[in-house]
Protein backbone atom coordinates (compact mmCIF):
# COMPACT_ATOMS: atom_id res chain seq x y z
CA UNK A 1 0.00 0.00 0.00
CA UNK A 2 1.59 3.26 -0.97
CA UNK A 3 2.75 5.32 1.92
CA UNK A 4 0.03 8.17 0.64
CA UNK A 5 -3.25 5.92 0.46
CA UNK A 6 -1.98 5.10 4.40
CA UNK A 7 -2.14 8.54 5.57
CA UNK A 8 -5.54 9.21 4.18
CA UNK A 9 -7.12 5.94 5.38
CA UNK A 10 -5.52 6.53 8.68
CA UNK A 11 -6.68 10.20 9.10
CA UNK A 12 -10.40 8.95 8.24
CA UNK A 13 -9.85 6.03 11.01
CA UNK A 14 -8.73 9.34 13.52
CA UNK A 15 -11.96 11.56 12.05
CA UNK A 16 -14.43 8.42 12.54
CA UNK A 17 -12.90 7.56 15.82
CA UNK A 18 -13.16 10.98 16.98
CA UNK A 19 -16.57 11.34 15.91
CA UNK A 20 -18.10 8.26 17.12
CA UNK A 21 -16.52 8.19 20.28
CA UNK A 22 -17.98 12.11 20.94
CA UNK A 23 -21.07 11.02 19.81
CA UNK A 24 -21.21 8.42 22.30
CA UNK A 25 -19.48 9.26 25.76
CA UNK A 26 -20.38 13.41 24.55
CA UNK A 27 -16.50 13.92 25.96
CA UNK A 28 -14.28 15.74 24.68
CA UNK A 29 -11.61 14.24 26.58
CA UNK A 30 -12.44 10.79 26.17
CA UNK A 31 -13.00 11.00 22.43
CA UNK A 32 -9.03 12.34 22.49
CA UNK A 33 -7.98 9.78 24.38
CA UNK A 34 -9.29 7.15 22.45
CA UNK A 35 -8.48 8.48 18.96
CA UNK A 36 -4.86 8.86 20.48
CA UNK A 37 -5.10 4.63 21.24
CA UNK A 38 -6.13 4.33 18.29
CA UNK A 39 -3.32 6.15 16.06
CA UNK A 40 -1.07 4.42 18.65
CA UNK A 41 -2.41 1.12 17.39
CA UNK A 42 -2.13 1.66 14.19
CA UNK A 43 0.97 2.74 14.05
CA UNK A 44 2.20 0.08 15.57
CA UNK A 45 0.70 -2.43 13.53
CA UNK A 46 2.02 -0.55 10.64
CA UNK A 47 5.49 -0.82 11.71
CA UNK A 48 5.06 -4.39 12.38
CA UNK A 49 3.86 -5.04 9.23
CA UNK A 50 7.12 -3.48 7.58
CA UNK A 51 8.98 -5.66 9.85
CA UNK A 52 7.21 -8.66 8.63
CA UNK A 53 7.60 -7.72 5.13
CA UNK A 54 11.39 -7.50 5.75
CA UNK A 55 11.56 -10.82 7.32
CA UNK A 56 9.80 -12.28 5.02
CA UNK A 57 11.95 -10.77 2.27
CA UNK A 58 14.96 -12.48 3.66
CA UNK A 59 13.84 -15.65 4.76
CA UNK A 60 12.89 -15.57 0.46
CA UNK A 61 16.72 -14.84 -0.12
CA UNK A 62 18.45 -17.20 2.54
CA UNK A 63 15.84 -20.12 0.79
CA UNK A 64 17.26 -19.14 -2.69
CA UNK A 65 20.58 -18.73 -1.76
CA UNK A 66 19.96 -22.52 -0.42
CA UNK A 67 18.68 -23.86 -3.22
CA UNK A 68 21.45 -22.23 -5.83
CA UNK A 69 24.06 -24.02 -3.74
CA UNK A 70 22.30 -27.39 -3.19
CA UNK A 71 21.84 -27.35 -7.30
CA UNK A 72 25.64 -26.21 -7.76
CA UNK A 73 26.42 -29.23 -5.53
CA UNK A 74 23.96 -31.95 -7.67
CA UNK A 75 25.56 -30.01 -10.71
CA UNK A 76 29.42 -30.75 -9.63
CA UNK A 77 28.71 -34.55 -8.26
CA UNK A 78 26.93 -35.73 -11.11
CA UNK A 79 28.31 -34.34 -14.02
CA UNK A 80 28.84 -36.88 -16.64
CA UNK A 81 32.56 -37.50 -17.39
CA UNK A 82 33.86 -35.63 -14.66
CA UNK A 83 35.88 -38.15 -12.97
CA UNK A 84 36.83 -39.69 -15.95
CA UNK A 85 40.88 -39.95 -17.01
CA UNK A 86 41.65 -38.45 -20.32
CA UNK A 87 44.65 -39.92 -21.96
Amino acid sequence: MPFATFCRLLHMAMCASLLGTYFVSHSIRSALVTTVDIWLLLQVAYFASVLFLIWRASCASKRSQRILRFDDLEEMRYRPGHCEKKD
